[in-house]
C-alpha cells in the first residue's frame, strides 16, 4: 500500500515518470496493482537473479526498496546508476539498513514511524554513520494520501454520513486472526451491536484479504469490502473516532488527530500500541474488543481529541517526494 501511495503521487506530480513494480505473482495484491508490473514466482527479497535482471532491463533512475531487498539488490541498483531509497518500519529493519555492507549503498533511508516510536540509534550505529559520512535514517512518520475536503464531502454524501458523527472500524487487511477468529468479523460484530444499541452510524472496512462474503450494510451500518488509501484517509479524517488495528493505520489516525481504540491483530502490534498508549494518544484493548470499550471511546472522543493536539502530525509522503525531486528536474 505504501509504495502504491507514493507511485500514485509521483505520477500526479510528474506525469512523464515511468513507474514499474516488481511483485510476487502469488501475492493477493498483485492483480490489483494499476501500474506496469513485473511478476516473479517468489517475494522479490528472495529472488536476486530475477530482480537484478529486471533492473538491468528497465535501467531505472531510482529504485525504492519498501522494507525489502538484499545487499546484492542494492549493489546492482548502484552498479546500473540508480539512486536507492530504503523504507524501514521497525527497529530490526532499521538495523539492517545500517549494516556496513548496505549503509554505503543506500542514498535515502526513511523510517516510516513517528520519532516517539523509535529508540535512539546505538553508539555503534552512530559511529558507522560518521565514519561513512552518511545521514542518519530519517523518521518521517506514516505515509498516506493527504485528505481532501472536497473528496471527504463527496464520501459523506455517498454513504449518508455526517462529519464527526460516525465511527470507523478497520482491522487491517482482513486476513488477520485473533484467538482463531477473523479480526474483521470481530470488529464487524461489535460495530453492528454498538450501532443498533445507540443508533450511531458506523463504517466497517472488512479488508481486501477478507476471505468470506462481505456482510450487507444496514441503515446505520455501512460495510465496505476494501477501499483505496485516499478513500480510507478521508473517511478516517472526518470520523468522530476509530476502532482500529495497531498497524500503519493507527499511526495515520494519530497523525490526523482522530481518537482511537486500538486492537492488536498481529504479533508486532502490541509494542507499538503500548508506546502510543503511554503517550496518551490511544485507548487500548487489554483482552477482547467489547461494546463497553467502544462506548467509552465514543463518550470520551472530544477529550481524546484535545490530548492528540500534541501528537506528531507528520505525513511522510512530502519527505519522499522531496527526495525524488532531483530525478524529475
Amino acid at each position: 500500500m505504501r509504495s502504491l501511495i507514493i507511485a500514485t503521487e509521483v505520477q500526479k506530480k510528474w506525469p512523464e515518470s515511468q513507474i514499474h513494480f516488481i511483485l510476487n505473482r502469488n501475492a493477493p495484491y498483485a492483480k490489483d496493482c494499476p501500474f506496469p508490473k513485473q511478476l516473479i514466482d517468489t517475494t522479490p527479497t528472495k529472488d536476486i537473479r530475477g530482480v537484478n535482471s529486471i533492473m538491468s532491463e528497465l535501467m531505472p533512475d531510482v529504485v525504492i526498496f519498501d522494507a525489502s531487498g538484499r545487499k546484492a539488490h542494492f549493489q546492482h541498483a548502484k552498479n546500473i546508476g540508480a539512486k536507492t531509497v530504503f523504507f524501514s518500519q521497525h527497529t530490526k529493519k532499521r538495523s539492517k539498513g545500517l549494516k556496513l555492507n548496505r549503509l554505503k549503498l543506500i542514498d535515502h533511508h526513511f523510517v516510516v514511524q513517528p520519532k516517539f516510536i523509535m529508540p535512539d540509534l546505538s553508539w555503534l550505529q552512530k559511529m558507522k554513520l560518521n565514519w561513512l559520512n552518511k545521514e542518519a535514517p530519517l523518521c518521517i512518520g506514516p505515509v498516506f494520501s493527504q485528505p481532501s475536503k472536497e473528496q471527504g464531502q463527496r464520501l459523506l454524501s455517498e454513504y449518508g454520513l455526517s462529519e464527526k458523527q460516525y465511527l470507523i472500524f478497520s482491522a487491517g487487511s482482513g486476513g488477520h486472526k485473533v484467538n482463531g477468529e477473523l479480526a474483521a468479523e470481530l470488529f464487524y460484530q461489535q460495530a453492528k451491536t454498538f450501532s443498533e444499541k445507540y443508533d450511531v452510524d458506523c463504517v466497517v472496512i472488512m479488508g481486501s484479504n477478507y476471505p468470506k462474503k462481505v456482510p450487507v450494510s444496514t441503515e446505520r451500518l455501512t460495510v465496505l469490502p476494501s477501499v483505496d488509501n485516499p478513500t480510507f484517509i478521508n473517511l478516517l479524517a472526518m470520523a468522530k473516532a476509530t476502532v482500529i488495528s495497531g498497524g500503519d493505520a493507527l499511526l495515520q489516525a494519530i497523525a490526523l488527530k482522530v481518537p482511537s481504540l486500538s486492537v492488536p491483530v498481529s504479533k508486532d502490534q502490541p509494542a507499538r500500541i503500548d508506546i502510543c498508549y503511554q503517550h496518551g494518544f490511544v485507548m487500548k484493548v487489554e483482552s477482547k474488543l467489547s461494546v463497553k470499550k467502544i462506548e467509552k471511546l465514543y463518550a470520551d472522543a472530544e477529550l481524546k481529541h484535545e490530548l492528540l493536539r500534541i501528537a506528531d502530525d507528520s505525513n511522510g509522503l512530502p519527505h519522499v517526494l522531496e527526495s525524488l525531486k532531483a530525478v524529475f528536474r
